[in-house]
């Protein structure tokens, strides 16, 4: 099936689902599979397609997405009828993707009946950490919930929390980092400050502590967009990435743990209930243990 198009700026995973009325998950399983080309060649679901564009578009479309449930151990530290909030390890990713269906948070929800499932690869997920950071992640139970939840973060009124460790040693003692985040064009699975078919994308952090003698600062960031990488993209676009960080990091991961950023902190008011919902948790063992190992050599250095 060939498709010529005939608008310009859209995802390619967009413009495919408005235009043959097929799920936009089926459509970027397809893209994903090699099975969608565009003038010929194999693209991604974010390509920005344009007029003219000639689109090979697979006429079998008898396949179905399903996502089992397991059971996985989570770390539930709120939940009522309407959502719950989760402590996620490092390592978990968030919700299943093309080539990879279990083993993520998603199917751990669906394991203990939290979620329905359904065609969507990220049922309940209202916000998304990346797979190798830690903490608090908020879900939604409910169509209702996920709508007004999304559109809280959308708005701003969903506060987020992290603690990060980064290489260097940062002088002053507040930032703010407001710089565009889009796809690395020479590299399609990492993100960068560009001005090319990129997003506002505004960091605030300050600094809780420096390890002067291992160079590295113990950082706070609370986000007022939510880009893919925001935290680990702006850290190493001003010379500070995150310490273990094997994709934006000064080196390749040193240890078996991930990057060295954890979802602290999340504060919103409930969507229905509209009482005040503060959760926070405490860092990984990983991460609490290298901090005091920092302590420990800065005092060494000292004597």
């Amino acid at each position: 099936m060939k498709i010529e198009v005939e608008s310009s700026n859209v995802r390619l995973d967009q413009y495919l689902s408005e235009s043959v009325g097929i799920s936009r998950s089926k459509i970027q399983k397809l893209i994903k599979d090699g099975r969608v080309l565009v003038n010929g060649k194999k693209v991604s679901s974010s390509y920005s397609v344009k007029i003219g564009d000639m689109i090979d578009f697979p006429s079998d479309l008898s396949f179905e997405i399903h996502i089992e449930g397991e059971e996985l151990p989570l770390d539930i530290v709120y939940e009522d009828e309407d959502l719950l909030v989760v402590n996620k390890k490092s390592g978990m990713v968030v919700h299943p993707a093309p080539g990879n269906y279990s083993g993520t948070l998603v199917n751990a929800l669906l394991g203990r009946g939290t979620i329905e499932g359904g065609e969507s690869f990220r049922p309940g997920i209202v916000h998304r950490i990346d797979k190798d950071t830690s903490g608090v992640l908020v879900v939604a139970k409910n169509d209702e919930t996920h709508e007004k939840l999304s559109e809280m973060i959308k708005n701003k009124e969903v506060k987020r929390v992290y603690y990060a460790l980064v290489d260097g040693i940062i002088p002053h003692e507040t930032g703010t980092i407001d710089a565009p985040i889009g796809r690395d064009p020479e590299n399609r699975q990492k993100m960068k400050v560009t001005d090319q078919n990129s997003k506002d994308a505004i960091t605030h952090f300050k600094v809780l502590k420096r390890y002067m003698k291992q160079k590295k600062t113990l950082i706070e960031c609370v986000l007022d967009t939510g880009r893919t990488h925001q935290i680990r993209v702006h850290m190493n676009y001003i010379g500070y990435p995150i310490y273990n960080d094997p994709v934006y990091g000064k080196s390749k991961k040193v240890t078996s743990f991930g990057q060295f950023l954890h979802s602290k902190k999340i504060e919103f008011q409930h969507p229905k209930t509209k009482k005040e919902i503060q959760i926070e948790v405490e860092l990984p063992e990983e991460f609490k243990n290298y901090l005091e190992e920092l302590d420990r050599l800065e005092k060494e250095n000292n004597v």
